[in-house]
């Protein structure tokens, strides 16, 4: 190790240990924190955030920094020390462009920004965010000019963020492709529903269904899947989410006021994906600004596949369907598992994100990622996103949402500042089909264990130090490829 290395190194840890500190006050504030603490947590989180951007932006860095970047462009430095460089250099230039207390105001505004959107979301008030919000994406406009880099416009800057792989000329494409195929299997499989007209009224929480034994039996799933509880914090927020402190202590979390049973149950496999993903980076790389899930793309499609293409599986539920009837025998007592297996993939015009299902989600993003293009861009303004959202859920899925809680205000994301991130759940779902399609050629009789320990050999221990289309090509021989995806949606609803 060099002594440039080295002492870049220190500088590195110290932004890992800020990060993990960050992530515990986030986590803190949507589960614990009593209502009224916002406020001053604010402060605390815009002062760390401050120090977190100081450590890359200050000149002794940047020298470091240059003489690093020297060294392993020479090979002086291995695998794992080139690629703490590379991404040492993502965050400089990142943050070098930013000015600290712009920085630091906009930490305190995200962070003050989760309950007013709570509160909002409860109220169904898209009015009581809406300043809030235009103060977000003001500050979000701001630095993707400060950090644009000839990029096609300013929305690509934020896309850059969470799937750098991905700028709106290739999700333009994709985009375009899976509309093309999934609104005519929506149509189709409606059509079909409306004939057989089920009855899945057996799922509403409202029949009795006890929240606590159904917080054990979510548990009970994740730990079969592969959470583990001495590494794993399950707590309870508005917006499921989780987070990572290091690979050591990863905390997820869970909502049970869902109008059914199907909510948290299909939520808690999704979060346990996230979870997987970040408990199986090597422990060389946990604490350093490598160690996590490689980019947001990625993340959801570990999250997706163990939610979608394993939690929707029959033979998935052939094991777990008699363990939540033995949990709710009065509730489920002439529940067959044809009938769940229904419900678990019925298609429905669902205006929850959340709750959709496969075929219809894509289409829950795609009006995200356009809405977003337009706001950044100044096409429309805030004022106008939620009638904006609610003509595209009415053009894209024939529903108009009942509330501004079931509308613009359903998702935490924007909230957090958080804009570029809804594509990642469209990328994620494809090359979840991609990956599924692969482990189902090469190891076609592979239980849960097998192809958990496959996925970590061959994504998670990775954790930053290859993009997505590396980890795919390295395991499926393949970049990442949409046919898959449509192909796994026509497969499943053609």
């Amino acid at each position: 190790m060099s002594k440039y290395f080295n002492e870049l190194n220190k500088e590195l840890k110290k932004a890992a240990a800020y990060t993990s500190v960050l992530n515990l006050i986030d986590y803190d504030s949507q589960v614990n924190a009593p209502a009224c603490a916002d406020k001053n947590t604010a402060k605390i989180t815009g002062m760390i955030a401050n120090e977190y951007h100081d450590i890359f932006t200050a000149k002794r860095f940047e020298k470091l920094l240059k003489k690093c970047k020297k060294e392993a462009k020479n090979n002086e430095l291995t695998a794992v020390e080139k690629a703490l460089v590379r991404e040492a250099a993502k965050k400089s230039a990142m943050l070098s462009c930013i000015p600290s207390e712009e920085y630091r105001k906009f930490s305190e505004l995200t962070a003050s920004s989760v309950n007013i959107w709570t509160s909002a979301k409860k109220h169904a008030s898209f009015e009581e965010f809406a300043p809030q919000l235009e103060k977000i994406v003001e500050y979000k406009k701001k630095f993707a000019a400060y950090q644009r880099k000839g990029e096609k416009n300013l929305y690509d800057v934020l896309l850059r963020s969470y799937e750098p792989e991905f700028m709106t000329k290739e999700l333009d494409i994709i985009c375009g492709r899976v509309k093309e195929a999934v609104i005519p299997l929506v149509k189709s499989a409606l059509k079909r529903k409306n004939k057989e007209n089920r009855d899945h009224s057996w799922a509403d929480m409202d029949n009795g269904y006890d929240a606590e034994k159904l917080k054990d039996f979510c548990m009970r799933l994740g730990e079969y899947v592969g959470i583990e509880k001495r590494k794993c914090a399950v707590g309870e927020s508005e917006h499921p989410f989780t987070i990572n402190i290091h690979n050591k202590d990863v905390r997820l979390t869970n909502n049970y006021h869902n109008r059914d049973i199907l909510s948290p149950i299909f939520s808690m496999l999704h979060e346990s994906g996230h979870a997987l993903y970040e408990l199986g980076i090597a422990d060389r790389l946990s604490l350093t600004v490598v160690g996590e899930g490689t980019s947001m793309g990625m993340h959801e499609a570990q999250s997706r596949f163990f939610e979608n293409m394993i939690g929707k599986q029959r033979s998935f539920w052939e094991v777990w369907f008699p363990k939540l009837k033995e949990t709710f025998p009065k509730e489920l007592a002439r529940v067959e598992l044809d009938d769940f297996m229904e419900a678990v993939n019925e298609v429905t015009k669902n205006p929850i994100r959340t709750d959709a299902d496969e075929l219809t989600y894509p289409l829950h993003i795609i009006i995200r990622y356009e809405l977003e293009k337009k706001l950044i861009s100044g096409k429309i303004k805030v004022r106008e996103l939620n009638r904006e959202w609610n003509r595209m859920y009415k053009d894209y899925l024939g529903i108009t949402p009942e509330s501004d809680a079931e509308g613009a205000l359903q998702d935490i994301h924007w909230a957090m500042g958080e804009f570029g991130y809804f594509p990642s759940y469209l990328i994620g779902s494809a090359a979840a089909a991609q990956i599924y399609y692969h482990i189902a050629e090469t190891m076609p009789k592979a239980g849960i264990n097998e192809i958990r320990n496959y996925l970590r050999e061959n994504i998670y221990v990775y954790g930053k130090m290859f993009g997505l289309n590396r980890l795919l090509k390295k395991m499926t021989s393949e970049d990442f490829n949409i046919d898959y995806y449509i192909q796994y949606l026509k497969d499943k609803w053609g």
